[in-house]
């Protein structure tokens, strides 16, 4: 059995690095900047096999009861927040920027328990996410590529992944599996980015994009569409099977691995100073992981 669970997180951890090293390839290599059409597809992709696979029986999806998609909605609606802004953020941001930004989101998360819920923190707990919001703060002042606009859209998403975390956690309807919740926030967001293509002028840009005809563009499109559906039955398949603790050990490991091989596959200008900032966050990533072992505050 152990040995099953160690392959599953090798399994996630290739998935998973795999997965951002192609977004990023389509986004910042081919650059093709166009949010809604590029996650538009990825979602409509990712929508099609959830329910191929759920009328096959190889996942188990219910039937999804209109109340409880109507309770879900302000999650799906920070689900497109999160995936739209991401989007922008890593094709104008480093991999390891980006994921030390994205390690604030639990800075948001912390604050709305914090001050809606009254929940107390452990000392080491405020000390992790503390570590987190200061290397955020400080490695837009040391990035040597500094992007105001992939900032700006990394703030965002950071936003919306923090909201949607506490949400899944105290809001959702007790009646909705985690594949179920993703399943309306592959439609909803299939359905909100197609008629945001236009308006947002990505449909009339990605008529001129210069690669749209290039096979490496479709094959880049098509690999991310189906390696986001992978990790999404990885990452739900690993949930089901461990802690709560050693599933953010694997999500942790596989972070970092992303990141210590993205210099190899991407060129990067990375100074003392900005390396600093995403170890520190990491640091912090690692202690809120170990947190998750000790009881909580009363």
């Amino acid at each position: 059995m152990q040995w099953r669970r160690h392959v599953g997180g090798c399994v996630f951890s290739l998935v998973f690095v795999v997965s951002y090293f192609t977004n990023k390839f389509v986004l910042s290599v081919l650059k093709f900047t166009y949010p809604t059409l590029f996650q538009g597809w990825q979602t409509f992709i990712g929508a099609l096999l959830l329910l191929l696979f759920g009328k096959l029986g190889w996942v188990e999806i219910h039937r999804i009861t209109r109340s409880a998609a109507l309770a879900w909605l302000p999650a799906s609606l920070l689900f497109v927040g999160n995936i739209y802004a991401g989007s922008r953020a890593l094709s104008r941001i480093e991999i390891p920027f980006f994921f030390t930004l994205q390690n604030s989101s639990h800075v948001v998360s912390y604050s709305i328990l914090k001050v809606v819920h009254r929940e107390k923190m452990t000392w080491l707990k405020l000390v992790s996410v503390f570590l987190m919001l200061l290397s955020a703060i400080n490695l837009p002042l040391y990035d040597p590529q500094f992007d105001s606009s992939g900032y700006q859209w990394a703030v965002c998403h950071l936003f919306c992944v923090g909201a949607y975390r506490v949400f899944q956690v105290h809001y959702k309807p007790s009646n909705l599996s985690d594949l179920e919740q993703q399943c309306i926030n592959y439609l909803f967001s299939v359905l909100l980015l197609a008629v945001a293509a236009h308006p947002t002028g990505d449909l009339t840009g990605a008529l001129e994009f210069p690669s749209l005809q290039s096979h490496t563009f479709h094959c880049g499109c098509c690999a991310s569409a189906l390696l986001g559906f992978l990790l999404l039955l990885a990452t739900v398949k690993l949930k089901s099977g461990l802690s709560l603790e050693h599933f953010g050990i694997w999500r942790f490991l596989s972070k970092v691995t992303a990141m210590s091989l993205s210099p190899l596959v991407f060129p990067m200008d990375i100074n003392a100073p900005s390396l600093i900032c995403v170890v520190v966050s990491h640091v912090g990533e690692a202690m809120l992981v170990y947190s998750d072992r000790e009881p909580p505050q009363l």
